[in-house]
C-alpha cells in the first residue's frame, strides 16, 4: 500500500456519495487533501458537511465548477495525485437533460485532463463505470468487453474514459481508468436501489416501490471501491491500464430487495411499477465484475465478497440509514431504476 504520508491530492466531486469516502480514506492516510467540491450559494460541501470528527477541519475546501477550465487549471495546480470522481451519474435524468451529460461529464473531463498535464501530475485516477458495458454479452466481464452504452450517462462516461486514454496513448499522462461496478453505503443518492430499498423498509411501507426485478448487478461496499480507488494511484506499470473492480457476486434486483427487506426485519412486499422502468432497449440486464485484473495489476481484492460480505455491507448501510438524522434526509421512495 502506497505511503501518502504528505501527498498531495486533488479529488473532484468529493462532496458527493464515493468521493466523501475516499477524501476522507485519504485524509487518515495522512495526505493533503484538497476536495473540489460543486459551488452553490448555500455554501454547502454536500457530504463532506457531515466529515467524521477526525477528518473535519484537515482538508482544503476548493468550491468550483468541472466545466470551468481555469478553476480546474487552478484546482489542479500543486497536486500530486489526482482522482477524478465529479460528473452526472443519474441514469433517469440524463435521458432528460443529456446536454448538461455531455458538459459536465465530457467536457469536464477534458479540462481535468489538459490541466493534468500541463501540471505534470504523478498519476490521475479516472472514475469509470461498468454501465459503458451495457448487459453482458459474456459474463465474467473483464475489461477486454465490449462497451455497449444503453443511456446517455453511459455514453459519456465512454467519452470520458476514451479521452483519458488518449491523453495517454498522446502525450503520456499517466492516466489509470478504474471501473467500479455497482458501488453501495452509508451516503448514497436516494436515485440508487439500494436506498429506495432501505428507506422504504424503514418508512413502514407495506410495499417495496421498484422498477424491474430481474436485472441483475455486482455491488459493491463502499469501502472496498475506495481501497481500489487508492491502490489504482500507487500501483506500478498500472499507466494508461481500465482496470474493474467489482465483488463478482451476480445478484438480482428481486433477490437484493428480499435480502434487504430480511435485514430491515421487514415484512413489506415488492411492488413492480412500470413507470419506474427504463425505455426497453436501455434497460441493461446484466452486470457482473471479473476483477482478476485488479488482483494482479493493483493487488486488490474485495474485503466485502460472497454473500456473506454482501449482508455485512447491508448491514452497515441499513445502520446508518436507520439513524434518524440520516434518514430524514431521504424521501421514500424516490427511485427511477
Amino acid at each position: 500500500m502506497m505511503n501518502w504520508k504528505g501527498k498531495k491530492v486533488l479529488v473532484t466531486g468529493a462532496d458527493g456519495f464515493l468521493g466523501s469516502h475516499l477524501t476522507e480514506a485519504l485524509v487518515r492516510a495522512g495526505a493533503q487533501v484538497r476536495a473540489f467540491v460543486f459551488y452553490n450559494s448555500l455554501g454547502s460541501w454536500g457530504w463532506l458537511d457531515e466529515a467524521a470528527p477526525d477528518v473535519a477541519g484537515r482538508f482544503e475546501v476548493f468550491p468550483g465548477d468541472i466545466r470551468d477550465a481555469s478553476l480546474v487549471r487552478a484546482a489542479v495546480t500543486g497536486c500530486d495525485y489526482v482522482f477524478h470522481l465529479a460528473a452526472l451519474i443519474a441514469i433517469p435524468f440524463s435521458y432528460r437533460a443529456p446536454e448538461s451529460y455531455v458538459d459536465t461529464n465530457i467536457k469536464g473531463t477534458l479540462n481535468v485532463l489538459l490541466a493534468c498535464r500541463e501540471a505534470g501530475v504523478t498519476r490521475l485516477v479516472q472514475a469509470s463505470t461498468s454501465e459503458v458495458y451495457g448487459s453482458a454479452q459474456r459474463v465474467p466481464m473483464d475489461e477486454s468487453h465490449p462497451l455497449a452504452p444503453q443511456s446517455p450517462y453511459a455514453a459519456t462516461k465512454v467519452g470520458a474514459d476514451q479521452l483519458a486514454l488518449s491523453f495517454h496513448a498522446a502525450f503520456g499522462l499517466p492516466v489509470v481508468v478504474l471501473r467500479p461496478f455497482n458501488t453501495y453505503g452509508p451516503r448514497q443518492s436516494a436515485r440508487a436501489v439500494i436506498p429506495t430499498i432501505i428507506t422504504q423498509a424503514l418508512a413502514g411501507a407495506p410495499s417495496i416501490r421498484l422498477g424491474a426485478l430481474g436485472p441483475t448487478r455486482d455491488f459493491s461496499y463502499v469501502d472496498d471501491t475506495v481501497e481500489g480507488f487508492l491502490a489504482a494511484a500507487g500501483a506500478g506499470g498500472a499507466d494508461g491500464q481500465v482496470v474493474n473492480t467489482g465483488s463478482g457476486l451476480e445478484v438480482s434486483i428481486g433477490d437484493l430487495a428480499q435480502f434487504i427487506l430480511g435485514v430491515c426485519n421487514s415484512r413489506a412486499v415488492i411492488t413492480p411499477e412500470a413507470e419506474r422502468l427504463r425505455p426497453a432497449n436501455s434497460e441493461v440486464r446484466r452486470l457482473v465484475a471479473d476483477n482478476a485484473k485488479a488482483a494482479r495489476l493493483l493487488g486488490w481484492t474485495p474485503k466485502y465478497a460472497g454473500p456473506e460480505g454482501l449482508r455485512l455491507g447491508l448491514q452497515k448501510t441499513v445502520e446508518w440509514f436507520a439513524k434518524p438524522e440520516n434518514l430524514a434526509r431521504y424521501r421514500p421512495g424516490v427511485y427511477a431504476q
